[in-house]
């Protein structure tokens, strides 16, 4: 098989897959005839074909995947004028926390956060597939340890953890939190969850966590009883 179609095979199986494609998988379309260093190859030049466009191939952590560029996002949402319920800014910091001091236990969550986090909005974290439990401190109670995952990294575009924004500084407890909204607000981070200044809009490939009461006009009451506002953490 030359190049040419090689190349169309690949773009074929990426643009109708449901999900990123590792190049373990695209393998299997050549029967193992085209090595994986190859296949790296005609991945890149396929990304070069498709520059300028409006949708680009992209590397994230489950393989490649053809997606929107973000400078599209405003007119795809004409499409879906219907914004998702917001998500609230309890739920990025407790994630964000989780991204950049994982792996991490909800004492030490609240500890960095100072107050008590409500058990509900991990639970939807996990739900998301955005955080799981790696393992258990050995310590008393041996409470779980928390990280992100792949799917995380996905939603967000990212390959690696090391591509989040780099915190400033040396960073201590008490300007942690600042350091992960500001990072929040100014990097490629806000771009994929959809932080705007009032809170965050989900896109419209992306399920809503925690909707902020004050969101869904109706359902207030609703939302206060499954999610509490975080409390003082004890002394």
């Amino acid at each position: 098989m030359n190049t040419t179609d090689a190349k169309r095979v690949l773009e074929t199986a990426l643009i109708c897959a449901p999900q990123a494609l590792p190049v373990r998988e695209l393998e299997v379309l050549f029967d193992g005839a085209i090595a994986a260093d190859t296949l790296k190859r005609l991945l890149a030049e396929l990304q070069d074909d498709w520059a300028g466009r409006g949708v680009e191939l992209v590397q994230v952590a489950s393989g490649w995947r053809f997606q929107s560029r973000p400078e599209m996002r405003a007119y795809l949402d004409k499409l879906q004028p219907e914004k998702t319920p917001r998500y609230t800014r309890a739920t990025l910091e407790t994630l964000a926390i989780i991204a950049y001091r994982q792996p991490v236990t909800r004492g030490d969550m609240e500890d960095i956060r100072g107050v008590t986090i409500n058990s509900l909005l991990l639970k939807q974290l996990e739900d998301r597939g955005w955080i799981e439990v790696i393992g258990h401190r050995e310590t008393v109670g041996r409470p779980a340890l928390y990280a992100t995952t792949r799917q995380f990294l996905d939603d967000l575009g990212l390959q690696t953890l090391d591509q989040l924004p780099t915190l400033e500084g040396g960073s201590t407890e008490g300007s942690l939190i600042e350091q992960i909204e500001f990072g929040l607000s100014e990097s490629a981070v806000p771009a994929a969850l959809g932080l705007d200044e009032e809170g965050v809009d989900g896109s419209p490939a992306q399920h809503a966590l925690l909707p902020d009461p004050d969101s869904a006009p109706g359902h207030a009451a609703q939302a206060q009883a499954s999610d509490p506002e975080d409390a003082p953490s004890a002394p």
